[in-house]
């Protein structure tokens, strides 16, 4: 979805939508989203009071009860983001803590509770409530799932090491050594090497922008939800750097 038209292919969520979740497309499409979503959704539910290991087991739980329940083919596509559905939908099921009934149900994903739970401390939790950390952590996944896939885009096309090199340029920071170093390094005018920069964080930002698109049902929603990306990342505490 990074390559090509930039006006987007169907996106993940309007293919669960269609589908109501019955097709093995629509099933592949859901859980492909829960594997993005499980952080936001993990740190959203420590910031309740949870402890660690419950955390983990009930997000976990959340997703098997949501495939369980069949929530999605009731959603209303004009109210198509994938994100206030799942937030409301988990704040729902931790009201209830319906666990129980979910463990017959396999969840759609695994999670790395240990790697979650290191997201989760660099917070500052403090000064967040539980939907603001939930947003946070929704933007700073956008920004490294967009990065792994600018930067395997790079490493597909031999491009691996000039990714490396100008890689923080792309959190606003200076190139170790400055440009003329990569330009000695990679056999380079340092001209090209400006060049190389530009489109790269060009690059970047139509991934950005892509894979936020991905959990839209309508594509022009997408301007919307980068406001809300940058808000986030605006909220009290440290900024997420898009480079890190």
């Amino acid at each position: 979805m990074i390559e090509g038209n930039p006006r987007f292919e169907t996106t993940c969520w309007s293919v669960v939508l269609a589908a109501g979740g019955d097709s093995s497309k629509a099933e592949d499409a859901m859980a492909s989203l829960c594997r993005a979503y499980w952080p936001p959704l993990y740190a959203f539910i420590r910031r309740w009071g949870h402890s660690p290991d419950d955390a983990a087991d009930l997000t976990q739980a959340f997703f098997a009860d949501l495939l369980a329940r069949g929530d999605v083919r009731g959603v209303d596509p004009a109210r198509g983001r994938f994100r206030s559905f799942l937030m409301a939908c988990c704040r729902n099921f931790l009201c209830n803590d319906r666990r129980r009934s979910s463990r017959a149900v396999q969840s759609p994903v695994s999670i790395d509770a240990v790697d979650g739970e290191r997201q989760y401390l660099a917070e500052p939790v403090d000064l967040l409530t539980p939907e603001q950390i939930f947003d946070r952590r929704w933007a700073l996944s956008v920004l490294s799932r967009a990065l792994a896939a600018i930067r395997d885009e790079y490493e597909r096309t031999g491009r691996g090491e000039l990714f490396q090199r100008l890689r923080p340029t792309l959190a606003g920071e200076p190139v170790p050594g400055g440009l003329a170093s990569v330009a000695e390094e990679m056999a380079m005018s340092e001209g090209a090497v400006q060049v190389a920069a530009h489109r790269l964080r060009r690059r970047y930002r139509e991934a950005i922008r892509s894979t936020i698109a991905d959990t839209v049902e309508d594509p022009s929603q997408a301007d919307e939800e980068l406001r809300d990306l940058f808000a986030a990342l605006s909220a009290p505490g440290q900024a997420g750097k898009p480079g890190s």
